[in-house]
């Protein structure tokens, strides 16, 4: 890290052509205070900047969502982080936050450029079974689009099982409604959108409390679910359910 500073001499130089009180400049660059490294996006984030940078927006907005739900929280799980795009905005909100993905370039890019001390990440693939530890958050943005609809239900089990008992879950996807304006690939790769009702109905057989939120953009709310493009549930004390695999 460095400070923005420079030498009388040198002001002039950093504003060429200003004319800019120097008073006025010195105030901009005492403004611009201490100057972290640049941080590098990986390979998959710098694809999505270049080709389609407003739905980097769209991510981070989800991802506030979370940190403002998860505030405060001890241990914070997420599953399918990718390169941990996210995470630093979970970071400020909790004590530790842990990233799982089964696709371990994305998990060697995450550890490798995410500098937040509170993070680490590892290999794992939640349909092959829960994590050893138990957190007070799990959540997973798009993701269970992914899952193919007989899969589902051991991802909900995998995920349940490495949350507390009094945990709470937070799943987001792309509407079924959506699709109709989604990319070839996105479309190629959902094989399980649903309506906000459907999602809520499905996360209602594992938690007593489910709750379903909307998203258009970067706007979140409350109303008429079939009209957004994305959808989350918010779902909290889970109930026992057993399932055979």
């Amino acid at each position: 890290m460095k400070l923005q500073t420079a030498s009388e001499n040198d002001i002039e130089g950093l504003f060429p052509g200003s004319s800019t009180a120097k008073v006025e400049k010195e105030r901009y660059l005492g403004s611009l205070g201490l100057q972290l490294d640049a941080v590098q996006l990986g390979a998959n984030t710098s694809t999505i900047y270049q080709n389609d940078p407003k739905l980097l927006l769209f991510t981070l907005s989800r991802y506030k969502f979370v940190s403002k739900m998860f505030a405060g929280f001890e241990n914070v799980l997420e599953v399918g982080c990718q390169e941990g795009f996210g995470a630093q905005v979970i970071c400020k909100e909790v004590t530790s936050y842990t990233g799982v993905d089964f696709y371990l370039p994305h998990i060697e890019s995450a550890a490798e450029r995410n500098t937040a001390p509170n993070a680490k990440y590892q290999v794992h693939d939640i349909l092959n079974g829960a994590l050893e530890q138990n957190f007070d958050g799990v959540f997973a943005l798009d993701v269970l689009e992914h899952i193919v609809p007989e899969k589902e239900d051991l991802f909900l089990q995998n995920v349940c099982g490495s949350l507390k008992t009094y945990g709470s879950l937070i799943l987001g996807m792309p509407s079924i409604e959506s699709q109709k304006y989604a990319s070839k690939a996105s479309k190629a790769g959902h094989v399980n959108c649903k309506n906000g009702e459907e999602f809520r109905n499905l996360l209602q057989q594992y938690f007593h409390n489910c709750f379903l939120f909307s998203m258009n953009d970067e706007v979140l709310h409350t109303g008429f679910s079939p009209m957004s493009h994305y959808v989350f549930v918010l779902a909290s004390n889970k109930k026992n359910v057993a399932l055979n695999y």
